[in-house]
């Protein structure tokens, strides 16, 4: 780089061996060799007095002369602008990849440099708008000396390592806490199929919600005088229901013990508009919980409140029964505290164990034929759910409990359902839905960990229907705040 730069300032000599790189911090592109010679030949022209110097000197005198003369021709480049003009642009290693895209992407940048501090820092930008292709393992831009017929010129060289494997693929479980979801999702790129920079993509999707969905694409870097990227693609996507809207503000200082703050969420679902054989519906939820400190103990309240409605769409809805499998249900063993969400939440009562039932289908067989045996009863749901809860923590006496966070609480939930749908609407009361709340209390102790919270709690059920799944006892509790 000496040399080049040697020739365009005025022909400073340099060594024939001497070969010296710009630092990879500021660019890419170096000085090739045949640069360095050219300068030199030049520099005979009018200075055979100092070459007959040279060629006395020697060993170490000889070494500090080069490092005088490589360290002016950089003050001379971080001082003072040294003209050079780009007489051509040569791409090597490319097998595949088109020589009017690499062109396209960076030649007209290198053009434009008036001078050799320009161009450093054109080929800089260009290795980089190179590589961002995703086309090239490796690129290398070097600067060589021009024809001796025109001085001051040179020919920048590209060298281009093109990827060994343009096949490409990924794989993974992703969860999506705020729609606790889980999905399987793969993809597989192509690269650079016809030499222009094309990257060819498919992709896959399938969720836990039984929605899938899959996906073919093409992106490509520019077409013939388009400078912008183009990219074009086509998707199927499967589901059982759509989420129209979500929304979620949750303030509160912590989710596995909060002591301050407020939650809100509301989410809106549309489901079957795009399924001729299953039911259409829509499904309505709210959530509000606050905590507030009461100054002793480190003790706070926490209260909540949850209601949701789901209704069937089309002619006649409200005489239409809703799918079953997105009505709402009531019990389980679930914190009501730790998030939002948790309508369903009615601790002492068990999964799905309160709501409207059914007698249990009975299907005969010659094992059970004589059995008198009762069937059991089908829990069913209901099209209004509306659930509450008061919880009271604070630290435990013993020390050790409160280094580990260990404390314990004192807990109140009430919750009930209702049918709408099928004309049930028309014989819904009020104060009925009131007076046949299902409700439970007790105390427990909480061990939080890291990921969820553990509750061991002794529940008293208050208030049930006949065919409710509660039970006063010791229940265990594990909830995540995801």
């Amino acid at each position: 780089m000496a040399a080049a730069a040697d020739r365009a300032a005025d022909q400073n000599p340099k060594p024939r061996d001497a070969e010296t790189h710009v630092p990879a911090a500021e660019t890419e592109p170096e000085f090739a060799e045949g640069y360095e010679e050219d300068g030199e030949e030049e520099y005979e022209e009018d200075g055979e007095e100092y070459e007959d110097d040279e060629e006395e000197l020697d060993g170490p005198a000889a070494a500090a002369a080069e490092r005088e003369r490589v360290q002016s021709v950089f003050k001379r480049l971080s001082s003072d602008p040294v003209a050079i003009r780009v007489h051509d642009v040569v791409i090597k290693g490319n097998t595949k990849t088109r020589d009017e895209l690499i062109e396209a992407e960076v030649a007209d940048l290198l053009r434009a440099a008036p001078t050799v501090q320009e161009l450093l820092r054109a080929a800089s930008v260009a290795t980089s708008r190179l590589h961002r292709l995703d086309v090239f393992d490796a690129v290398k831009i070097t600067l060589d000396a021009g024809p001796p017929e025109l001085p001051g010129t040179t020919n920048v060289v590209i060298e281009v390592v093109e990827a060994a494997n343009p096949l490409t693929g990924s794989a993974g479980v992703y969860s999506k806490p705020e729609a606790r979801s889980w999905s399987l999702e793969g993809s597989l790129k192509l690269k650079n199929l016809f030499g222009y920079g094309d990257i060819w993509d498919a992709s896959g999707s399938y969720g836990w919600d039984q929605t899938t969905e899959v996906g073919v694409g093409v992106y490509l870097p520019r077409f013939k005088s388009v400078p912008t990227p183009l990219m074009a693609r086509a998707s199927l996507s499967s589901q059982d229901w759509l989420k129209f809207s979500s929304y979620k503000i949750d303030q509160r200082d912590s989710l596995l013990r909060p002591t301050k703050g407020y939650a809100f969420q509301s989410t809106s679902q549309v489901g079957g508009l795009w399924d001729n054989k299953g039911l259409k519906f829509f499904r309505q939820e709210f959530d509000v919980r606050g905590a507030v400190p009461l100054g002793f103990y480190n003790a706070a309240l926490n209260v909540g409140i949850g209601a949701g409605v789901i209704l069937p769409l089309g002619r006649g809805f409200m005489n239409s029964s809703s799918p079953v499998p997105d009505r709402f249900f009531l019990g389980g063993h679930s914190s009501p505290v730790c998030s939002l969400g948790g309508l369903s939440s009615l601790l002492g009562f068990r999964t799905r164990g309160v709501g409207p039932t059914e007698a249990r289908r009975l299907v005969p067989s010659e094992s059970d034929s004589d059995s008198a045996a009762s069937p059991g009863r089908d829990y069913l749901g209901g099209d209004l759910a509306v659930s509450a809860f008061a919880d009271l923590s604070f630290d435990l006496p013993l020390k050790l409990f409160r280094d580990a966070g260990i404390h314990g609480h004192a807990f109140l939930t009430a919750g009930n359902l209702a049918k709408l749908s099928e004309g049930e609407y028309k014989n819904f009361s009020v104060s009925e839905f009131q007076r046949t709340f299902r409700s439970s209390a007790g105390v427990g102790i909480i061990l939080p960990t890291k990921l969820f919270r553990v509750e061991v709690n002794y529940c008293y059920i208050l208030k049930q229907a006949e065919h409710d799944s509660g039970k006063t006892g010791i229940q265990f509790s594990f909830s995540s705040p995801m």
